[in-house]
């Protein structure tokens, strides 16, 4: 029955319905060009991986740009299969990290900061500026050595922030992270967070000059927390829903581009219209998929190189997509509380565990298992990028734990941001299939034990 009525499908536009999301994508665009002219006239600038704490630099007002959120950015523009090319080019494996190998890449074009013969920028954006500092953790071998070349090649300062390890696996770690991190974590790992912490503070007063503030810290983490709780607000709205007034096309972008942003009044000004909007059209009934049958979660990152792939099972069946990590992680993995008491300290409990939320099991997997069960999902498709080891993440436990739950769980691999290998026709057949042999037979099965 899949492939009965399959169309084309490549290349076709997502349909975005709220407001937030389109002021999303306007305000980066405004704050981007802002950021430019700032580096341009001789500020530092940093280039972060999304697990470094950006709170500091965002105290200290020293601009910078998320490595994920850019990489995003350059996949959407459909601009890595020129970057890949330009890496196989110059010698390097052509199975790297996408999402960490594409800056690196863009650092290679010519082209990048120039203009074409209409005078339209050659590069994304018109290209990444040039950093003066590029920041990551030691999460991940190849990823380090990756931000190093990274560095290089733009002549700026690499520094690396140590990773530790968690000794143990407090159960429902999203009820305990909002005020009882001294539980969650080993009291040693806290230590070692803030010593980091007081390490990135001293290195960033000597690059830029700019003097650290704590009391501008703490605003800033007060900031994050209401922006945060805006979002949990909103992700429970959703779960609450029947039918879902929005889906994750209509979230994801809202969300994640505002979390680059977190720590800023305009984000959490933001995250409040989000769930307004949500809200509105709660209250009134509104539906994102009139027809509505089946509530599909999406577990990974997003494919920003095809995003109306999520919008191609709502007609024929119903299926919405209505959740992804980026609004949940924010409505439990960011907020904390009591930041007054020792604002480092509270910094220290957000970033340490953001690996063990998202890549270690059984932290993730019983935290999906939780969130499925919230938001009434009839079946996953679980993306793992077949060139990050560490977002495989313990698959077969996340696979394991949901199915036996009574969830179908469909995995296929698949790059986020290089469309390379991305068949949208077969992808979209793949999914169909699952739907028909899985969610649709599973959804029956538990009706009928319930009547």
């Amino acid at each position: 029955m899949a492939e009965e009525k399959r169309t084309k499908q490549s290349h076709s536009t997502a349909v975005k319905r709220l407001q937030a999301t389109a002021a999303a994508g306007a305000y980066q665009k405004k704050w981007f060009a802002e950021l430019k002219a700032r580096v341009e006239a001789g500020e530092d600038f940093g280039y972060l991986n999304a697990d470094v704490p950006m709170e500091i630099l965002r105290a200290m007002d020293i601009p910078f740009v998320v490595n994920q959120w850019w990489a995003a950015i350059c996949g959407a523009k459909r601009m890595t299969q020129k970057y890949f090319g330009l890496l196989r080019e110059a010698g390097y494996r052509d199975d790297l990290c996408s999402y960490c190998a594409t800056a690196l890449a863009e650092s290679m074009d010519p082209d990048d900061h120039k203009v074409d013969a209409d005078g339209k920028p050659m590069g994304p954006w018109g290209g990444l500026p040039t950093p003066t500092v590029a920041i990551t953790r030691l999460t991940c071998d190849c990823q380090s050595k990756i931000f190093e070349l990274f560095a290089q090649n733009h002549g700026a300062d690499f520094y690396a922030m140590e990773n530790t390890v968690a000794r143990k696996a407090p159960l429902k770690w999203f009820e305990l992270a909002p005020d009882h991190w001294e539980d969650l974590y080993d009291t040693d790992r806290l230590d070692s967070g803030v010593e980091e912490l007081k390490e990135l503070i001293r290195f960033l007063e000597m690059k830029t000059g700019k003097m650290f503030d704590i009391n501008k810290l703490e605003h800033v983490m007060n900031l994050i927390n209401e922006q945060e709780m805006w979002y949990k607000k909103t992700r429970d709205l959703i779960a609450a829903s029947h039918p879902v007034p929005v889906t994750v096309v209509d979230t994801i972008n809202a969300v994640m581009q505002a979390q680059w942003q977190r720590g800023t009044q305009w984000a959490t000004d933001h995250a409040k219209s989000l769930y307004e909007e949500v809200k509105a059209l709660a209250d009134e009934g509104k539906a994102a998929v009139p027809n509505e049958k089946y509530r599909l979660m999406w577990i990974g990152r997003g494919i920003w190189h095809d995003f109306s792939f999520y919008q191609r099972f709502e007609e024929k069946y119903g299926a919405v997509f209505m959740w992804s990590m980026y609004l949940a992680m924010g409505a439990d993995a960011y907020i904390r509380n009591h930041v007054e008491e020792d604002p480092l300290r509270a910094l220290s409990a957000r970033y340490i565990g953001m690996e063990d939320f998202l890549h270690m099991p059984p932290w993730n997997s019983q935290w999906y298992q939780q969130q499925a069960a919230q938001n009434d999902i009839d079946g996953v498709v679980y993306m793992v990028p077949e060139n990050c080891m560490q977002a495989v993440e313990g698959s077969y436990f996340i696979k394991k734990t949901l199915e036996d739950a009574g969830i179908p769980v469909l995995i296929f691999k698949a790059d986020p941001v290089d469309a390379r290998k991305w068949s949208a026709d077969t992808m979209t057949g793949l999914v169909e299939e699952f739907i028909e042999t899985q969610v649709i037979p599973s959804k029956d099965a538990r009706q009928k034990n319930k009547n």
